[in-house]
């Protein structure tokens, strides 16, 4: 049996401030890596990371996943694991521990790639893309979920439009696809220099509202339609902007890979037969999300549509979104250098 190891979670649980920060060095977050409010880990979350180190070192057969999310992996990811489709399969190909850390988000999840801690990495594309571009050696496997919905959620008895946000203070976990739809929206609607955008991570996010600290916050697919449910206005949405909503990808290391040349292959064969299980258990599937992030089911549903889950590697669909969140990335300077996808996508032996 595969010996399943999940590291203590590496979640920041920092409190927010009296007076949100709004730093210059938070605004060059996407150019480097997470800002203050995210990138300190407690002494547990980098001994556990350590331990999954000093495993690995000794055992080449120990597989380290990292993903951005709750207390388990969703998606397909996270359903091949649940359904032991992950740990039948690598056995075969020799991988007799694997490890998980959880990740507040994406620039997080970036720093321990660079460390070389992980394999594998689970994360939005804004991280993953930033990373790329500044030459960091990473490979693309897989877009494991694209057209993934971004909210604009105000205060209540607050502004009910984008012109009202005007002179206001708005906020989006940075680093990550609600950023890039936050920053996208505010350059469509011409009022990008008229509001101030500051960080704050989405567990902060709601009480942050609730107090009038904030006018309104760029949230995720799923947090947006459960604040929606709590009262709290939705200002817009990313499925409304052709180009702005999201993709999940899976990457590697190129040092990993080069031990493993046949794993891109076998590791999306395992992600596409969890994806069809769960497209065709459904209704177990949707239970097990919900249980995971602690969201009611209903907000599950409408939060998560089976068509955006992926069955092959590069669905057309979500490399054209790809590309537009790379180009915009780039033309934006929060990408520090253009690259083509094709050159960032891993290569499959033959079978």
């Amino acid at each position: 049996m595969l010996s399943f190891t999940v590291g203590t979670d590496l979640i920041i649980k920092n409190k927010l401030p009296s007076r949100l920060s709004t730093s210059v060095a938070c605004v060059l977050l996407l150019l480097t890596t997470a800002c203050s409010q995210g990138e300190t880990k407690s002494a547990q979350s980098i001994e556990a990371v350590n331990v999954n180190n000093a495993v690995a070192a000794n055992n080449i057969s120990t597989l380290r996943i990292g993903y951005v999310g709750s207390s388990e992996p969703t998606g397909s990811l996270g359903w091949a694991k649940k359904k032991g489709i992950l740990e039948r399969e690598l056995q075969k190909i020799g991988f007799k521990n694997i490890t998980f850390a959880r990740f507040p988000n994406g620039p997080d999840l970036n720093e321990a790639l660079v460390a070389g801690q992980l394999d594998v990495g689970s994360l939005g594309d804004t991280p993953a893309i930033v990373l790329r571009a500044r030459g960091q050696e990473t490979r693309l496997l897989r877009i494991s979920q694209f057209n993934t919905t971004a909210w604009l959620v105000a205060k209540k008895n607050g502004p009910r439009s984008l012109a009202e946000l005007k002179g206001q203070r708005i906020a989006t976990q940075k680093g990550s696809y609600m950023h890039r739809y936050l920053l996208g929206l505010l350059a469509e609607a011409k009022i990008a220099k008229d509001v101030k955008v500051v960080h704050l991570m989405s567990t902060e996010a709601k009480a942050a509202l609730e107090r009038g600290d904030i006018a309104a916050y760029a949230t995720s697919s799923d947090m947006g339609p459960f604040l929606k449910s709590e009262g709290f206005p939705v200002i817009d949405s990313s499925a409304n902007h052709k180009g702005l909503s999201g993709t999940s990808l899976v990457v590697a290391t190129e040092k990993f890979l080069a031990k493993q040349p046949d794993f891109p292959q076998k590791f999306n064969g395992i992600l596409t037969e969890a994806a069809k299980d769960l497209k065709a258990n459904s209704e177990e599937y949707y239970q097990y999300h919900a249980q995971t992030t602690k969201y009611p089911l209903d907000i599950i549903k409408i939060s998560y549509p089976l068509q955006q889950v992926s069955e092959e590697p590069l669905p057309a669909e979500g490399v054209n979104l790809l590309e537009g969140t790379k180009n915009f990335l780039v033309s934006q300077g929060l990408a520090k250098s253009n690259f083509k996808l094709t050159e960032w996508v891993a290569e499959e032996q033959p079978r």
